[in-house]
C-alpha cells in the first residue's frame, strides 16, 4: 500500500548546536555547569547568529529548470554547512563554520537527485548528501578547495513510507524519512523499524544507511545492516538498485558496497527494510558493582547467553555518576527486555541472576523491581536525551566536553579501556593544565565483544577549543590503533576518522574502493574527502 509523508515539527532546529533551539540550557545553567569545571569560561560564550557570518553570494546559480530545487538564503546553508559534533559547535560559537555551501538543493524525488547531479557534474560542483545533519565526524561539510562551489544535497523532502508489506513485515521508505516521520506511518500498521539511536528525533534513514548506524539496543538486530532488504542509489554513472529478497549468495552483495558508504559512491534514495511487531511487554532493572572488571564478566556472561536483552548498557562509577544513577562509586548495569507476544519478566529475572553470579547488586536505581524498572533505569534515559545539549552548554563555557566510540572483542577490553582513560586523560590534563575526566560505558555488546564509549570532560583552551580536541582525538585515535579496536562502531568516518580509517583498512580493498570510487563518480563530485581521496 502507499503512505504518506507525515508532518515534520515545525519546532525550530538550533542552526549551530543539538537539537531544537528552545531547548538548549540558558546562560544561568551553562555558568553552574561551568563552576563545576575548574578551568572553564567566567561567563557563557553568546549564541551565534547567522547574520554575524555575513555570509556572501553563491558561486553557482542552477539552471532555471533546477531552480525551484535550490536555495542560496544564508540561514539554510549556514544550517547545512557542519553536523553536530563538538568541534563543529565551538567552531560555530567562535565564528568560524569553515566553507559555507553554496546552494542547498531540496529535491522531492528521485529524478529530481539525478538531475541535480548532473549539473552539479557537468559544472564540477561538490555534492555533500544531507540527511538530518547529525554527523559528529565531519561527515556533512566541505574542506579544501579543489572545487568552486558546494552544493548540500537535503533529502528531507523525501520522507514517505511508500509501500508497507505487513505479511512480509517490510516497507519501501524514501531515504530522507527523519526517524519520528517514518515511525508515525509505520504505527497503524503496527509495526516499526525498532531503530533508535540517540540522534533519532535528528536522522534519517538514508543517513542510518549511509553511516551504518547503530541504534539504541543493545544486543541482536540493532545495527542498520541487518534491516536493510534492497537499495535504490543514484550515482553519477547511473540508478543501482537491487532486487528485495530474505537473502541471496549471488556474488558480493549490491548493497553492501552503499551500506556505510557515507555519500561518497552516490545517494541513497529509497530503501525496503525489514519490520517488527511494535513491542507490548517490556521490563528493565539495574544492578550495583563494586569493580568494574566484574561488570565487565557480568555483561559478557549475558551477551554470550541465549537471552538478548534491547539493552545491557555497562556505566562505569564516572558516567554513573554523571547520568544521575548512581554516585558511590559503584559501576551500574542497565538490563532490559521487550516483546511483542510474551511477557518478558522471565528473561529478565535470568539475566539478574546471571549478573548477581558475578557480583551484582539488584536495584541499583534503589526501588526497581524485575517486572517494570528502577530509578536508574529512568535516571539513565533521561540523561541520555538531555546529554547533547548539556555537551552543547558546556561548549559555550569553553570546556572540551566530546565523546568518541569504538569497539573491540573481549580479551583486549580491560585493557583498551584502561589505556584510553589514562593516556586521553593524561593528555587533557597536560594540554589545559586542569584534572581531565574519562569516563567509559557500554553501548552494544556482543558474544564475542562490546562497544566502549567515552566520554571526556576538560578545561579548553579559550579560542581554541577544536584544535584542542583534535589533538585529544589524535591520541584517543592512536590507542585505539595500537589496541586493534576499530575506528568507529557506529558513528562513520567521515573526516574526521580518516586518519584512522586509512590504517584500519586493508589496502587490497583501498585499491578497490578507488576504482569503484572513479567507476561511479568519474568526476569525484560526491561527499570529496569522506572514506577516499
Amino acid at each position: 500500500m502507499a503512505g504518506t509523508t507525515a508532518q515534520p515539527t515545525s519546532r525550530p532546529r538550533s542552526w549551530w548546536g543539538w537539537g531544537y533551539a528552545d531547548a538548549h540550557p540558558d546562560d544561568a545553567e551553562c555558568a553552574a555547569m561551568g563552576a563545576l569545571l575548574p578551568g572553564t569560561l567566567p561567563r557563557p560564550l553568546p549564541v551565534p547568529h547567522v547574520r554575524d557570518l555575513r555570509i556572501g553570494g553563491p558561486a553557482a546559480e542552477p539552471p532555471a529548470s533546477l531552480a525551484h530545487l535550490v536555495t542560496a538564503d544564508p540561514a539554510v546553508r549556514a544550517a547545512h554547512a557542519m553536523g553536530k559534533a563538538y568541534r563543529d559547535v565551538v567552531r560555530a560559537l567562535r565564528g568560524r563554520p569553515g566553507r559555507i555551501p553554496d546552494l542547498v538543493g531540496h529535491p522531492a524525488d528521485e529524478q529530481d537527485v539525478a538531475d541535480l547531479l548532473d549539473w552539479a557534474g557537468s559544472r564540477g560542483i561538490a555534492v555533500v548528501p544531507y540527511g538530518g545533519g547529525s554527523s559528529v565526524t565531519g561527515g556533512v561539510e566541505y574542506r579544501g578547495d579543489a572545487h568552486d562551489a558546494v552544493l548540500s544535497l537535503d533529502l528531507t523532502r523525501m520522507g514517505r513510507v511508500l509501500e508497507v508489506d505487513a505479511h512480509g513485515r517490510a516497507a519501501r521508505i524514501e531515504a530522507g524519512a527523519l526517524g519520528p516521520a517514518l515511525e508515525a506511518q509505520l504505527r497503524p500498521h503496527g509495526l516499526t523499524l525498532r531503530h533508535f539511536p540517540q540522534s533519532f528525533e535528528f536522522s534519517t534513514l538514508g543517513g542510518w544507511i549511509a553511516t551504518r548506524a547503530g541504534g539504541h539496543y543493545a544486543t541482536g538486530r540493532t545495527r542498520i545492516d541487518d534491516s536493510v532488504q534492497s537499495l535504490r542509489v543514484v550515482t553519477p554513472a547511473g540508478v543501482n538498485g537491487s532486487w528485495r529478497l530474505p537473502a541471496s549468495g549471488a556474488g558480493p552483495s549490491p548493497d553492501r558496497l552503499f551500506i556505510g558508504s557515507e555519500g561518497a559512491l552516490g545517494v541513497i534514495t529509497e530503501a525496503w527494510v525489514r519490520l517488527v511487531a511494535r513491542p507490548r511487554h517490556k521490563a528493565s532493572a539495574s544492578l550495583a558493582f563494586t569493580g568494574f572488571g566484574a561488570a565487565l564478566d557480568a555483561v559478557r556472561a549475558v551477551a554470550q547467553s541465549d537471552l538478548r536483552p534491547a539493552n545491557c548498557r555497562l556505566l562505569d562509577a564516572g558516567e554513573a555518576a554523571l547520568s544521575g544513577v548512581r554516585a558511590d562509586g559503584s559501576a551500574v548495569l542497565v538490563l532490559g527486555f521487550e516483546s511483542a507476544d510474551a511477557p518478558v519478566a522471565g528473561l529478565l529475572d535470568r539475566a539478574v541472576a546471571l549478573a548477581r553470579a558475578h557480583g551484582g547488586r539488584p536495584g541499583a536505581g534503589g526501588g526497581g523491581d524485575s517486572t517494570g524498572g528502577d530509578a536508574a533505569v529512568a535516571a539513565w534515559r533521561s540523561a541520555f536525551l538531555r546529554m547533547p545539549y548539556l555537551r552543547d552548554g558546556l561548549a559555550r563555557m569553553g570546556a572540551v566536553a566530546e565523546t568518541f566510540e569504538t569497539a573491540a572483542t573481549w580479551d583486549g577490553i580491560p585493557a583498551l579501556i584502561d589505556a584510553v582513560r589514562s593516556e586521553v586523560g593524561a593528555a587533557a590534563a597536560k594540554a589545559t593544565g586542569y584534572p581531565a575526566t574519562v569516563n567509559c560505558r557500554l553501548t552494544h555488546v556482543y558474544p564475542d565483544g562490546a562497544a566502549p564509549y567515552f566520554t571526556v570532560l576538560a578545561a579548553g583552551r579559550p579560542g581554541d577549543e577544536a584544535a584542542l580536541w583534535d589533538d585529544l582525538k589524535a591520541v584517543a585515535n592512536e590507542v585505539l590503533h595500537r589496541h586493534r579496536a576499530t575506528i568507529t562502531h557506529h558513528h562513520a568516518v567521515g573526516r574526521d576518522h580518516r586518519p584512522g580509517y586509512d590504517l584500519q583498512r586493508p589496502e587490497p580493498f583501498g585499491l578497490a574502493l578507488r576504482a569503484v570510487k572513479s567507476a561511479l563518480d568519474p568526476r569525484g563530485i560526491l561527499n570529496p574527502g569522506v572514506l577516499v581521496d
